[in-house]
């Protein structure tokens, strides 16, 4: 159980972020706010769980803390919702689809002699809290992760994130992941899944190993591409330093997922263009967002996929196969309510008539989503995901001969191979919906900066040039003016 460590370092955070908004410029106190307190805050069940709320959670907390301090000293400047309908009408189903998810699933299930309770007011209340919450960070960056400086220091912020956690990381590879158990008086997770490779893979203060390795790629990621787009003699080698030292620490964390992400990304990082980049992660997150279709439509090449897993550890493709057979099984109960999904109290799973034991494994984002919210909960949360990517990728084909800054490509990137990791984990964290909701925000300013050269040159001519570089300037037919961005 936790300790008072670990409720201490949860009720003392609104004053440690405190600190942080009134010091930090305020793209900079969001950033590290959350990122921190993902980082560092202990796991469940180290909660608040207060009447009638959802539990006050590491993955909820910072958010709530960043709004109501922005609430406090700003007020209400920029609107908090997307300007676009889609975007609007995505924020509403997200919130709101766990009422109509509790409206029909007001019956008890039952499974031999065992029963589940069915749901009433207060899940309907609090499950929509729930959401609202989960979905703050994204929000916060629409509203000040929007300009291009932010865009670099999203990415900077990772890098510094991933070379201090990676010290706690190497502690643990080398004595085994015990800094949670010292620090707050548990253990996260089951240790055996530590254990990998003869040593062990560091979970640090994180759900688990492959948590953390999967936040170690994206700051090798991030390194890699602040060397390519920094200027020589402006800290270009220390970048490069970073970048090798983060991808080294990256291999000992034993993630076979993680490498391999790290091995597709860093290449593409160096070498692609921005707006090549840009469209493959469209293409990524596509794919994601397709996957669970093609999945019911038995259109995904389970077999293959085994004998690849196979050819590299056959340790791998057992865990591979044991996650198809729960996703099969898991897909078949949610066929029995697909629209809104069963709910919650375990009501998506299948449960031992007798015992009550929960029988079945929900480990992929896609698969917990349509159980518990359905078709409806999972295109609004997989929509909100790729939502910026499409946004994105428009305006960057819209750009023609307009400079963009080129940090959204790597930005664009992480995010659509966190989509890819959310179809065999659950790796949705206020990191996912950060990057998220800056990529949102500044594809709203470069499209809000298209509009208006549009209506300020004249119809018979064609369209001026205007280059938005990583600073935001933009230099229309030839007259230098600070752009929007």
């Amino acid at each position: 159980m936790p300790n008072s460590i670990a409720y201490l370092a949860l009720a003392i955070w609104p004053l440690i972020a405190g600190v942080m908004f009134t010091r930090l410029p305020r793209d900079r106190a969001v950033i590290w706010s959350l990122m921190l307190g993902y980082l560092f805050l202990p796991e469940p069940p180290a909660v608040f769980d207060l009447p009638m709320f959802p539990p006050f959670t590491k993955h909820n907390l910072p958010a709530i803390v960043a709004f109501a301090l922005i609430l406090w000293k700003d007020g209400t400047k920029v609107p908090l919702l997307p300007q676009s309908a889609l975007g609007k009408a995505l924020i509403f189903t997200f919130i709101l689809s766990p009422i109509l998810t509790v409206a029909t699933n007001e019956e008890p299930v039952f499974y031999g002699q065992i029963g589940l309770p069915g749901l009433g007011l207060k899940d309907m209340v609090a499950l929509s809290l729930e959401q609202a919450m989960k979905i703050l960070p994204f929000l916060l960056a629409r509203q000040h992760l929007a300009n291009s400086g932010s865009q670099r220091e999203l990415l900077r912020a990772l890098m510094i994130g991933g070379l201090v956690y990676s010290l706690f990381m190497l502690i643990e590879i080398r004595l085994s992941p015990q800094l949670n158990l010292w620090v707050y008086g548990y253990y996260q997770h089951f240790f055996g899944q530590s254990m990998r490779a003869g040593g062990f893979r560091p979970v640090v203060f994180l759900y688990h190993g492959l948590w953390v390795a999967f936040f170690c790629m994206t700051a090798v990621v991030s390194a890699w591409s602040l060397w390519r787009w920094s200027e020589p003699g402006s800290g270009r080698v220390k970048y490069l330093f970073a970048a090798l030292y983060l991808s080294a620490v990256l291999v000992l964390a034993k993630s076979l997922g993680a490498l391999i992400f790290a091995v597709m990304l860093v290449p593409m990082v160096i070498i692609l263009p921005t707006r090549m980049q840009i469209r493959v992660a469209v293409l990524m997150g596509s794919l994601a967002l397709a996957y669970p279709i093609l999945k019911g439509a038995d259109l995904v090449p389970q077999q293959w996929l085994l004998s690849q897993a196979a050819a590299i550890d056959p340790e791998r493709a057992n865990s591979l196969d044991f996650r198809f057979a729960n996703e099969n099984t898991l897909l078949d109960r949610a066929y029995e309510k697909p629209i809104f999904g069963w709910g919650s109290w375990g009501r998506n799973h299948i449960l031992d008539p007798v015992s009550g034991i929960i029988l079945t494994v929900t480990d992929g984002r896609w698969i917990i989503v349509i159980g518990v919210y359905g078709w409806v909960g999972f295109l609004a949360e997989f929509g909100l995901l790729l939502l910026p990517l499409l946004l994105i990728g428009r305006e960057a084909a819209a750009a023609r001969e307009r400079k963009i800054t080129p940090f959204i490509a790597p930005l664009a990137l992480l995010l659509a191979i966190n989509m890819l990791d959310l179809l065999p984990n659950a790796t949705i964290t206020p990191l996912t919906l950060l990057v998220a909701g800056a990529l949102t925000g500044y594809a709203e300013l470069l499209r809000s900066e298209r509009l208006k050269i549009r209506k300020t040159w004249p119809k018979h001519e064609t369209e001026p040039k205007s280059e938005i570089g990583p600073k935001g300037e933009s230099d229309p037919k030839g007259l230098k003016w600070k752009s929007i961005l």
